[in-house]
């Protein structure tokens, strides 16, 4: 048996929804007698007769009809093997790793993968949580094409940073049943006084950096689990609370909170992003 090729393939499915070998022809820009000649040939390399031509209009035979499917199948690859192909020449990367900081709300962010998956749906994508410094590093090193991350006073020299559009809030939060949550005057003194949950960052400090006290962890949704146990109060982004709260924490109202905060886009100078990830860049940079 020969393999059948994805173009015998392709002429056999377009008679199939046709309804008849002169009307593929016409849709495809051939004679009908190319039509009839390629599925004949077709037929003899699979072995089995797909098409029944005792009646006026050739109808498809049970083999006909289970390999129609399979027929599909082949020629849908073949289409992705050729737009990934197409996408590859023209310098489309294989590949686009993102990390972004919980403080950045996922709805702009959600409604970019969905255009970005539209432009480019072979592209592998991996999105990553981080904070702080380990965005900074993940893209310093090359591990992160584009990172996402609170806007910092200073970056490495090899790093290119865009403040984005839109500020996000942070505010102050306890649970329900935490000392806090009753307490008539909130200042630095009150929370002083209670144990802190603190953003840290995977990269160490800097040589002679002490930590700072309280509980702490490197991701907001570590702290905000944390304050909705009752061990103690955290700043967090008030959309990731509004979201995935649960109605298990208190803002508190302190003087100067909620916070905005400032986000910024890194990128590294010296690795030029492909047509992907500039277009997701151009689109979070608004």
């Amino acid at each position: 048996m020969n393999s059948p090729s994805v173009d015998a393939l392709l002429v056999f499915a377009e008679a199939a929804a046709a309804g008849s070998f002169s009307a593929a022809a016409r849709a495809l820009g051939r004679s009908q007698s190319t039509v009839s000649t390629t599925i004949a040939n077709l037929e003899v390399d699979l072995g089995v007769a797909l098409f029944d031509r005792s009646t006026r209009k050739p109808t498809l035979t049970e083999p006909g009809r289970a390999l129609l499917a399979r027929s599909q199948e082949v020629i849908d690859a073949a289409r992705r093997l050729d737009r990934a192909a197409r996408a590859l020449a023209a310098g489309t990367e294989v590949r686009l790793t993102v990390a972004l900081s919980d403080t950045y709300a996922s709805d702009p962010f959600e409604a970019a993968l969905g255009q970005l998956d539209e432009r480019f749906p072979d592209l592998q994508l991996e999105c990553l949580i981080a904070e702080c410094d380990d965005v900074v590093a993940l893209v310093r090193s090359g591990r992160v094409q584009l990172g996402v991350v609170e806007a910092q006073p200073r970056y490495p020299a090899e790093l290119l940073a865009q403040t984005l559009a839109a500020p996000m809030e942070l505010g102050l939060y306890v649970a329900p049943g935490h000392a806090l949550a009753r307490a008539r005057r909130i200042d630095a003194e009150a929370l002083a006084r209670h144990r802190a949950l603190r953003l840290t960052t995977i990269v160490r400090p800097a040589a002679g950096d002490a930590p700072a006290p309280g509980w702490s962890a490197p991701s907001y949704l570590m702290l905000m689990e944390l304050a909705q146990l009752g061990f103690g109060w955290a700043a967090l982004p008030r959309w990731l609370v509004q979201r995935y709260g649960g109605g298990r924490l208190k803002e508190l109202r302190a003087n100067g909170w909620p916070r905005r905060v400032a986000l910024d886009l890194l990128s590294a100078r010296q690795r030029p992003l492909g047509p992907a990830g500039q277009w997701l860049q151009q689109v979070l940079a608004g």
